[in-house]
């Protein structure tokens, strides 16, 4: 716990705004934001309340808690446009729903003779404590996205459609590593993001809210992970 490293991140988090600019907000010089940073110094109490109400966050979050879970693994916060795009859904509940589901995306891309298929996948929140808690299963869903002018004859399931949709995405570098710890930390830094920047997802049930893509890229193993945004 580091109120400073928090206040870093938050700082980060908010546009990457700068230490000036953080000073200006709060009516400080840059080297007092830097002490602050630096756990040098310690702000008063009615600068701390301003700065949870500049960052969205508690007073408990700021001097309490780790907010710093971002770490050298994540990279490169950013907003894409996910143009339009049909696929098949494929979802499974087991004791390894992931690899389970992304395994029958792939034998059908090989049976409907897809090269390079492109596969996100998503947890599935529907499944029982009992599955949960005695059978150690959990949920996972997966799209295979249809090429531009593939044709829709004869596919193993029912073609779902999807419009253009604005995306907060998070890249993390050998994610599979420590899966279970990169992964939903991906997910906090992105939630933290938006909510210091007043941002607010999507989850109108017509769209994939949120998803994860796979690849490889210069001998090393990438997940990309998106938020649907308003």
């Amino acid at each position: 716990m580091s109120f400073g490293k928090n206040l870093l991140f938050l700082r980060k988090m908010k546009n990457n705004m700068t230490q000036e600019e953080l000073a200006d907000k709060m009516a400080v010089s840059r080297q007092t934001v830097s002490k602050w940073e630096l756990d040098a110094a310690y702000p008063e109490m009615d600068k701390l309340l301003a700065l949870c109400e500049l960052f969205s966050c508690t007073l408990d979050q700021l001097v309490r808690e780790n907010m710093d879970i971002a770490g050298e693994s994540y990279c490169n916060i950013r907003f894409e446009e996910v143009e339009a795009f049909r696929y098949i859904q494929y979802t499974v509940i087991s004791p390894e729903p992931e690899e389970d589901a992304i395994e029958h995306a792939r034998r059908w891309a090989q049976q409907l003779d897809m090269q390079d298929p492109l596969i996100i996948g998503w947890d599935f929140p529907a499944v029982s404590q009992e599955q949960i808690n005695v059978h150690h299963m959990h949920g996972y869903g997966v799209a295979l996205v249809l090429p531009d002018g593939f044709r829709e004859e004869n596919l193993p399931s029912e073609v779902k459609k999807q419009d253009r949709q604005r995306y907060i995405a998070i890249t993390i570098k050998d994610y599979q590593i420590a899966p279970f710890e990169t992964i939903p930390n991906a997910y906090k830094v992105l939630m933290a993001y938006m909510n210091t920047n007043g941002l607010k997802g999507k989850w109108d049930g017509r769209i994939i809210d949120c998803f994860e893509k796979e690849y490889e890229q210069d001998g090393a193993r990438y997940m990309d992970v998106y938020i649907a945004v308003e």
